[in-house]
């Protein structure tokens, strides 16, 4: 088969676990016959970190260069096409796509979580740039039900991380009392006042668990501050634990007793290696993983005011909840895998074309 380059981009090099996590997915889709190209926010990281090239996405004589050098561009995976946060992100991967296409690349838009589309340009962004790509797959039911809506078809498929292999962290699964694994992410809606009630609730919840707490930051630009402040105020069984390599982020879960969370990939990790959850919702893509694998929670804004009730719902939880079945994980992982499979049939039939042109 006909060997081919593929750009790949996302949210890559800037140090946020759950995207990592993603771009190690793509790259562990990708058929021996393509050759990956990243644009990344640190080239030089993502080229040591994976073994790969790696262009400067900001850099526009690099993208171009990038584009004229290859077939085929992948936008995967994730929430980059929304305006809950900013236009940006939808203006520069929109764009992205517009212009691959325009050099003659095919284009293919993988395992998206599409939106907050709530302003008409970037509606008209997203109706644009998904409609003329080559094949498109998304992670959850709204985003389905919109491009149906605008008569673009696409595969819909639980997000790539549910299958992404996990790397064990020994010095975590040797803690022998009860572990809890925290991932709280700066928000405006996280006010002081909520960060404090969060931090005694956990305070109240160790020392009625004898747990061993895990703070875990998964952006260390934006979680690392949270994480070292709460940590302040807990027991010596307690601890920071900074990861860096997607495949050890999943692996951590591993053995965890309870994960509270706010990230939805750190969410998506716990649950894939059997640990109970509980959810706090600041973005829409949390809330939908909420419903759709009935993880408990609370919407961040409608967090009680009272640490004791906090404490006492993790608790309850902590005895009574229960994680996903072996069966509920063996589907999910499986299912996700469709991502795979329309990035090797697409991709199959474009080096097939590349050959019959060359």
């Amino acid at each position: 088969m006909s060997e081919i380059q593929a750009v790949l981009c996302g949210y890559y090099g800037k140090g946020n676990g759950g995207d990592e996590a993603l771009l190690v997915s793509m790259l562990e889709m990708l058929p021996p016959n393509v050759k990956p190209l990243v644009l990344s926010a640190d080239p030089r990281a993502t080229s040591k970190s994976y073994g790969v090239r790696s262009y400067d996405r900001m850099n526009s004589g690099a993208v171009i260069r990038a584009l004229r050098e290859s077939q085929v561009l992948i936008l995967g995976g994730g929430s980059l096409i929304q305006d809950a946060t900013s236009l940006r992100n939808s203006i520069y991967y929109g764009g992205l796509l517009g212009l691959a296409q325009q050099f003659g690349l095919q284009t293919i838009a993988l395992a998206q979580g599409i939106g907050p589309l709530n302003k008409p340009l970037t509606r008209w962004i997203a109706k644009r740039a998904f409609g003329n790509c080559t094949a498109v797959s998304v992670r959850d039911p709204a985003s389905a039900a919109l491009l149906e809506g605008w008569g673009i078809s696409c595969q819909m498929a639980p997000d790539p991380v549910w299958s992404m292999a996990a790397t064990p962290v020994p010095e975590i699964a040797n803690i022998s009392r009860p572990k809890i694994a925290v991932t709280l992410r700066s928000h405006p809606k996280l006010t002081t006042e909520r960060l404090d009630v969060l931090t005694r609730a956990l305070v109240d919840l160790q020392a009625a668990t004898d747990s061993q707490i895990l703070l875990v930051p998964f952006q260390l630009t934006t979680d690392l501050d949270l994480a070292q402040q709460i940590q302040a105020e807990l027991t010596d069984n307690s601890q920071v634990v900074t990861l860096t390599d997607p495949k050890q982020l999943k692996g951590l879960f591993q053995g965890v007793d309870l994960a509270i969370g706010m990230r939805y990939h750190s969410l998506i990790m716990a649950a894939a290696e059997g640990c109970k959850c509980w959810a706090i919702g600041y973005d829409p893509k949390v809330s939908k993983l909420m419903t759709e694998i009935d993880i408990p929670g609370w919407e961040l804004a409608d967090i009680p005011t009272d640490a004791g009730a906090i404490s006492r719902s993790w608790q309850q939880h902590l005895t009574t909840g229960t994680a996903l079945s072996w069966a509920s994980l063996q589907t999910i992982s499986r299912k996700s895998l469709a991502h795979k499979d329309l990035l090797t049939a697409t991709l199959g039939k474009i080096a097939s074309s590349q050959k019959v042109a060359d």
